[in-house]
């Protein structure tokens, strides 16, 4: 009886908040989530090493949140700090936000409405609107490519002309998405090793082996900074971006992927280091793909667990995988006309 009284007071989602260095942005999330609709969920807030004074802004009172802060003495990463999350959590769902993104009163509770209709979808994707700029969203789900480059999709695009529809999507940008905790917990969670930077994506193509799906909500909308703490140009985000890359590639990709769009690979590498070069960054790319290729045999060890576990044919990969050629060129560029 006890027991039963026990499974009825838990709470049906848990809210994991990452907080590094960002104590101008917390108390604006924190607040967003009291005016939730859907009342039944716990919040617990990483601190990941803060030193910009966030302890005084998780003193407060939020008005009765269930709100539970871990803080680390040092900055672990992005993937650490969400597993450490994901395992206290008490939630069926796991839905994580980051501190610099600010969702509407609806939001969690689309998000599990979502999940309760439509139960062959396992994790979900959030219209993200750029906080700054509302007129243009900072993403509608993610996009991978059969070179191994991926991107938020519709970034920089107008809100009144695209991601207004819901559709299957690659994987989901961790910013403000919805895990199954079961199935996060099953295929390992984030890699550690990433650090940050395009965990999410090598998260989704696991679960996306694992024979899962991914679903784009338009309506669960969030208003979001993005780059907050690394910035988008920074040499922290060409290394780790670059580097995380190839290590997706090569673990995830299955045969005979792998070798048919290997050489698309290399040459994307080729392309990019190019281009940072001419933009300045030639040494940081470069670093991080010697230290990627350094790291291959561990990667290769990685590989052989995770393709043994694969539950989905190739052909059926390839349906949610981009295939145009020029698309994450034009994407990229897309992405990087502002500052």
């Amino acid at each position: 009886m006890n027991a039963e009284f026990m499974q009825e007071q838990l709470p049906s989602a848990s809210i994991l908040v990452l907080c590094w260095n960002s104590a101008a942005y917390l108390p604006r999330c924190l607040d967003c989530l009291t005016k939730q609709t859907f009342e039944n969920f716990e919040i617990i807030v990483v601190d990941n090493g803060s030193t910009d004074g966030s302890d005084a802004v998780l003193s407060d009172d939020w008005k009765g949140l269930n709100l539970r802060v871990e803080r680390l003495a040092i900055n672990k990463g992005f993937a650490a700090a969400n597993n450490l999350g994901a395992q206290l959590a008490q939630g069926k769902w796991l839905a994580l936000l980051n501190a610099d993104a600010f969702p509407e009163p609806n939001w969690l509770e689309t998000l599990l409405r979502a999940a309760e209709a439509r139960p062959n979808f396992s994790f979900f994707s959030s219209r993200q609107i750029q906080a700054h700029a509302p007129e243009s969203l900072d993403g509608a789900g993610d996009a991978y490519h059969i070179t191994g480059l991926a991107w938020r999709r519709h970034y920089n695009k107008s809100v009144q002309e695209y991601g207004k529809n819901a559709e299957e999507v690659f994987s989901a940008c961790p910013a403000a998405a919805l895990y199954r905790r079961e199935e996060f917990l099953n295929v390992g969670g984030f890699d550690e090793d990433y650090f940050s930077y395009f965990e999410d994506v090598d998260l989704g193509f696991r679960l996306r082996l694992a024979g899962k799906k991914c679903l784009y909500v338009p309506e669960a909308v969030v208003h979001h900074v993005g780059t907050a703490s690394t910035g988008k140009r920074s040499d922290f985000s060409v290394y780790y971006g670059y580097r995380n890359l190839i290590w997706t590639f090569v673990k995830d990709m299955p045969s005979p992927l792998f070798w048919i769009f290997l050489p698309l690979h290399l040459g994307a590498m080729l392309f990019f280091v190019a281009y940072l070069t001419f933009r300045g960054q030639g040494p940081v790319v470069r670093r991080a793909i010697v230290d990627a290729i350094r790291s291959l045999p561990k990667m290769i060890e990685k590989r052989k667990v995770i393709q043994k576990k694969i539950q989905i044919e190739p052909k059926d990969l390839l349906r949610v995988i981009s295939t145009g050629i020029l698309e994450p060129y034009g994407e990229f560029f897309q992405r990087n006309k502002r500052k």
